[in-house]
């Protein structure tokens, strides 16, 4: 018997599997046949491949983003997060953004969290550092370093200047090498309209406790990457870690120690922890365990796949597991969408397998490595040929053909124009300055000023 008046598909989660997923299934289903509804803390799907591109302006940071109502107008979409799912029940406990919480009942339940930032209890880290798993952090970490830019050009101080110029990452994966990348690019183009700034006066750093960097695009790819950020002044500290960055103070486990206003953290991704809270069951890292046709196991009303999910790779052999990247999110997605709707129907649940096509990173404008596997054939390109592939591959792969206009547009304009280099450090407490203008405390000292002792008092 159904919990309401017609089946309800919950998804829980709008990302990468969460929107696609949902697409699928409403594409699939007959009119009437279902309610899908999608919970997300955000009313918004991230393109994360693209967000490196974005902190260092390439692309608009609204063009990073697929709004979940305007793409899902027959879904039912709704602002908060699943505390926790009572499976005995079939019932999701929602948190919205305002209000108490409340129960919804489901039929068919597709876990699609994601991943989270993983972190480990480093001194310091959590005040200091910066992630980028957000279109919130892109824009964050790009109006940052150009405050530290307008702080080390308006300064005397010499101690202020080398730790507003040092920039630290940790992390040499995808994120962290193409983020520096991109960073270190619009850096040395703004340090053009600084009269006190020059690109020999910045230090960039990347840490990794590995032996390389890009992995996912093979050793001589990852070396060639390693080797040009290093030609591009970047410093590269591979087999160590970050033991402590109290007050911005960065420790190394190697012995080195700079003081940087910008650390950005990098290093890898875990599962949304939430999942903890559902009663499902968990690999050894905390992924959702998963038969390869994406159900649950032990379920026949439960799918999940994407970051979240421990997918087997029927391609890769015996004990394999699909890696967590957008190449897989977005296949398995359409994998699970049909097997809901087959599962809803009763029909046979089919398998997920898909082999690696290879992976494409850029490393700035006009720099990148790209693997592209043809077969068991492997094409290994490095430099603007790659970067050319990077962009091509995630252009296709931005979702919705509004937002591959608009991101190929803002390509194509950066052509011609030269590159953004505003701060806009301020959006961040917009209010601020209209709270000091209307705040009684500021009135009462435009009309009277304050006497000596009180101005002693207040500094």
């Amino acid at each position: 018997m159904s919990t309401t008046e017609r089946p309800r598909i919950l998804v829980v989660g709008g990302g990468y599997v969460g929107l696609y997923a949902a697409r699928r299934i409403l594409k699939k289903m007959r009119y009437g046949e279902a309610t899908v509804t999608v919970v997300d803390p955000r009313s918004y799907m991230t393109y994360q491949p693209f967000l490196p591109e974005a902190a260092a302006g390439s692309i608009s940071p609204r063009h990073v983003v697929v709004p979940l109502r305007r793409v899902l107008p027959k879904a039912e979409v709704l602002t908060g997060r699943v505390s926790t799912i009572d499976q005995d029940r079939k019932v999701a406990v929602i948190q919205p953004l305002v209000g108490e919480t409340y129960e919804l009942p489901f039929d068919y339940l597709v876990v699609a969290l994601g991943a989270v930032s993983r972190t480990f209890p480093i001194p310091g880290l959590a005040e200091n550092g910066i992630g980028m798993k957000g279109i919130e952090e892109a824009i964050g970490l790009r109006n940052h370093v150009l405050e530290q830019l307008d702080k080390a050009d308006s300064t005397t101080d010499e101690e202020i200047r080398r730790k507003a110029l040092t920039f630290v990452f940790v992390g040499g994966g995808f994120a962290g090498a193409e983020t520096i990348g991109e960073i270190e690019d619009m850096a040395r183009d703004a340090a053009k309209y600084y009269p006190n700034v020059k690109r020999e006066d910045m230090r960039f750093v990347l840490v990794d406790a590995a032996d390389k960097i890009l992995p996912e695009v093979g050793p001589k790819l990852g070396q060639w990457g390693l080797e040009h950020l290093q030609k591009r002044g970047v410093e590269v500290y591979l087999k160590t870690s970050m033991d402590s960055c109290i007050d911005g103070h960065v420790v190394l486990k190697n012995g080195l120690e700079v003081d940087s206003n910008t650390i950005v953290w990098t290093a890898g991704v875990k599962p949304n922890p939430a999942l903890a809270r559902f009663g499902l069951p968990l690999g050894p890292r905390g992924h959702v365990d998963t038969a390869p046709t994406l159900q649950v196991q032990g379920t026949d009303y439960i799918w999940a796949a994407g970051d979240n999910a421990q997918v087997p790779d029927l391609a890769g052999g015996e004990g394999a597991w699909c890696p967590p990247n957008a190449q897989h999110a977005l296949r398995q997605a359409k994998v699970l969408g049909d097997n809901v709707i087959s599962g809803m129907r009763g029909f046979p649940q089919g398998q997920y397998k898909h082999a690696n096509k290879g992976a494409v990173a850029g490393l700035g404008l006009h720099k990148g490595v790209a693997m592209i596997v043809f077969g068991k054939m492997k094409i290994k390109l490095k430099g603007r040929l790659a970067w050319y592939m990077h962009r091509g591959y995630h252009g296709m792969a931005m979702p919705t053909f509004n937002r591959k206009i608009r991101v190929i547009a803002d390509w194509t304009l950066g052509m011609f124009l030269k590159r953004e280099v505003v701060s806009l450090g301020a959006i961040e407490n917009p209010r601020e300055e209209f709270y000091e203008a209307a705040s009684p405390v500021s009135a009462a000292a435009a009309v009277k000023p304050s006497a000596p002792a009180e101005k002693a008092k207040a500094s």
